[in-house]
């Protein structure tokens, strides 16, 4: 049975952050990077750290970042903190990449954040990320 009530979003946009977030239909989020500046990342860990506050249950959120070609040492760290967090096994993540070297960097993130971490699946197809997102959530557990 699918939830109907979402939980507010609590996003706005602000100049300069080169990322927007949608709730998903299943109460997860799509987020989608288009550059990842020194303000999107500041940005970005805060809202996701809120976001890990109120997390009661659990979720699957997209992460698009087929629009970027290179992942600075700054956002693997918050990746790794936001990830290191409790309430972040309750999460399915799929991250769509576009390229290598993203790739790269997001196997090191799950390398050094599994098994405590959330569960993440590396797509470059965002069909592909939709499908593994759409398994029972009962495996998380």
């Amino acid at each position: 049975m699918a939830e109907t009530t979402l939980k507010p979003l609590n996003w706005k946009p602000e100049p300069g952050i080169g990322y927007t977030v949608q709730r998903r239909a299943d109460g997860g989020m799509h987020y989608v990077f288009t550059d990842v500046n020194q303000k999107t990342l500041h940005h970005w860990r805060e809202f996701a750290l809120q976001h890990l506050l109120d997390s009661d249950r659990l979720t699957r959120n997209l992460y698009d970042l087929r629009a970027i070609q290179q992942i600075p040492p700054e956002a693997i760290q918050i990746a790794l903190e936001l990830n290191a967090d409790p309430a972040a096994r309750n999460i399915r993540v799929a991250v769509v990449v576009g390229s290598e070297e993203v790739r790269r960097a997001v196997e090191e993130v799950e390398a050094l954040t599994a098994p405590a971490g959330v569960e993440l699946g590396i797509f470059t197809d965002i069909e592909q990320a939709e499908a593994w997102l759409s398994r029972p959530l009962t495996q998380l557990i």
